[in-house]
C-alpha cells in the first residue's frame, strides 16, 4: 500500500470525520486482481467509544441496486428472461398499469419513465398495499433518464419470480456466495456488528441493523432497490469480478458497462457520477448510496474504488458529504497504486 496515499485519504476522512460528516468510514481501492490499499476509521456511532473493523457491516442503500440488477442479468443470461421483456409478462397478477408496460432494459437504465423517489410508505402502511401503489405509479414519456428506486423495486420482484427464490436467496446464490462477499446481505443484521444510520422521526429510534431506507422497511428489509449491508473488502471483491468480466458472457458484460450505447445496466453513467474529476473517462460507471456510501469501476485504468460511511448519522441533514465523496476519489484516483 503507498504509504502517502493511505495516509491521505485517512486525513481526508478523519477531518471530514471531526467535521460531523459522519461517525464511521471504510474505505477500499483494487485492481481486477487484488487489494491495493484500505482502512476503517471511526465508531459505529457518534455516541461509541470504541471503534469500527474491517467486518463491520454498513447500510448499502442504493448500491443495493447494481447488486440486484447484476442478479437479474445472470438470470437473462441464461435465457429465463429476457432484457425486452415487460414487468407485465412476469408478474401476471400485476394490474395493467405503465410499470407492467415498462421492459426490464428500461428499467435497468432509468429511462423506463418511472418516477424518482415516491415516499410510498407514508400512505400505505403495509407491503401489499405499499406494492399495490407501486404498479399504479404514473411515469412521464420514457427515453430520458430519471433514476427511479420505484422501478428496482419491481426489477427485484420480478427477479424473484424468474428465479424461484427470495430476493436475498437470489442475491446470494447469483452474486455473493459465488464472489465470497461473507459478509453482504440483506438485514436485519446484529445491531453490534453495523454502524448506526438516522435518528429517524418516522420511526422514533435510531436505525441501527435494519434499513434505513423507509419503502425498503415496509417492504420487510428485502427489495430491489435498497436493504443490503455489507463491507468495503466485499465490494472490493465484487469491483474486481466486474474488472475481470467474470459475472457475465461477453456480449451481455459489455451491455452492462454501457460501452454499446453509454448506458449501463443498473450502473450509472460516467455522465452522471458529478462527484469525479478528469482522471475518470467515459468507460468509467458505479453508484452511489443515501446512507454515503459508493462503488465505482475504472475499466480503463483496472480499477476499483469503495467509500462506505453513515454520512446520514445522526441525521439526514446536508453537511456537505458531496464534497468529502469527491476529494475522497480524486486523491484516490490520483494515488500511485
Amino acid at each position: 500500500m503507498p504509504a502517502d496515499t493511505a495516509a491521505e485519504l485517512e486525513s481526508l476522512l478523519d477531518s471530514a470525520r471531526s467535521e460531523g460528516q459522519f461517525s464511521a468510514a471504510s474505505w477500499a481501492v483494487g485492481s481486477s486482481t487484488s487489494t491495493l490499499g484500505s482502512c476503517v476509521l471511526g465508531t459505529p456511532s457518534e455516541s461509541d467509544e470504541v471503534g469500527i473493523g474491517p467486518r463491520t457491516l454498513f447500510d448499502l442503500a442504493s448500491v443495493t441496486k447494481p447488486i440486484v440488477g447484476l442478479t437479474l442479468l445472470r438470470l437473462v443470461d441464461r435465457g429465463l428472461v429476457a432484457l425486452d421483456t415487460t414487468v407485465g409478462e412476469v408478474l401476471l397478477d400485476w394490474p395493467d398499469g405503465p410499470m407492467a408496460h415498462a421492459d426490464l432494459r428500461s428499467l435497468l437504465t432509468h429511462t423506463s419513465g418511472a418516477p424518482g423517489p415516491t415516499p410510498l410508505f407514508r400512505e400505505h402502511g403495509d407491503r401489499e398495499s405499499l406494492l399495490h401503489a407501486l404498479a399504479r405509479l404514473e411515469f412521464t414519456a420514457p427515453g430520458q433518464w430519471c433514476y427511479s428506486s420505484m422501478g428496482f423495486i419491481a426489477l427485484g420482484l420480478v427477479a424473484e419470480r424468474v428465479g424461484g427464490a427470495g430476493l436475498d436467496d437470489l442475491v446470494h446464490r447469483e452474486i455473493t456466495g459465488p464472489l465470497g462477499m461473507r459478509d453482504t446481505r440483506y438485514g436485519p443484521v446484529d445491531r453490534g456488528d453495523a454502524v448506526a444510520t438516522e435518528a429517524c422521526p418516522w420511526r422514533g429510534r435510531l436505525v441501527r441493523g435494519t434499513v434505513h431506507d423507509e419503502n425498503a422497511e415496509m417492504l420487510g428489509g428485502v427489495a430491489g432497490h435498497a436493504g443490503l449491508f455489507g463491507t468495503a473488502e466485499d465490494l472490493g471483491r465484487l469491483g474486481a469480478a466486474l474488472l475481470r468480466g467474470s459475472l457475465l458472457e461477453p456480449a451481455l458484460q459489455d451491455a452492462m458497462t454501457g460501452r454499446r450505447d453509454g448506458r449501463p445496466l443498473g450502473w450509472w453513467p460516467r455522465e452522471r457520477c458529478s462527484f469525479l474529476d478528469g482522471t475518470f473517462d467515459e468507460s468509467a460507471y458505479g453508484h452511489t448510496g443515501f446512507t454515503g456510501t459508493s462503488l465505482m469501476i475504472d475499466p480503463s485504468r483496472d480499477r476499483w474504488f469503495c467509500l462506505l460511511t453513515n454520512r446520514v448519522h445522526p441525521t439526514r441533514e446536508p453537511r456537505g458529504f458531496e464534497r468529502v465523496r469527491a476529494d475522497f476519489h480524486a486523491a484516490a484516483s490520483r494515488g500511485s497504486w
